[in-house]
């Protein structure tokens, strides 16, 4: 299997869906990821609005860790990967509420934005 390119996120058009909202882009084939699992991603995150870019773990070369359902991540997050399968990429829209709300973690995400992610599935274990 190749190594994923960090990938362009194209915005959805229309307005900003008010529920989460999951779009395989890529099914992938191997081991699912499900609550109690440590899964290993590579993603990109930009604001619904803007279009704008405000993460990426691809910028790091390093893929970001953490285990599905344990709190560590937003909701839409713990709710958007599961079921996916290594090897797959996701499309992830996120409203306010399963995101940061009004307490916005950082300058580049305006407080009350809806997010959108892409993410690739690396492992799960």
């Amino acid at each position: 299997m190749t190594e994923p390119t960090k990938p362009v996120i194209e915005l959805p058009g229309g307005e900003a869906p008010q529920e989460l909202t999951v779009r395989d882009l890529v099914v992938g084939d191997g081991a699912e990821a499900k609550p109690g699992r440590v899964v290993r991603v590579h993603y990109v995150g930009v604001t619904f609005e803007s279009g704008a870019e405000f993460d990426a773990s691809w910028d790091r070369e390093q893929p970001f860790k953490f285990a599905v359902g344990g709190g560590r991540v937003i909701k839409g997050w713990d709710r958007g990967i599961r079921g996916m399968r290594v090897g797959g990429r996701r499309e992830i829209i996120v409203p306010p509420r399963l995101g940061y709300g009004n307490q916005s973690p950082s300058p580049l995400i305006p407080a009350g934005s809806t997010l959108v992610f892409v993410v690739d599935l690396l492992s799960v274990v």
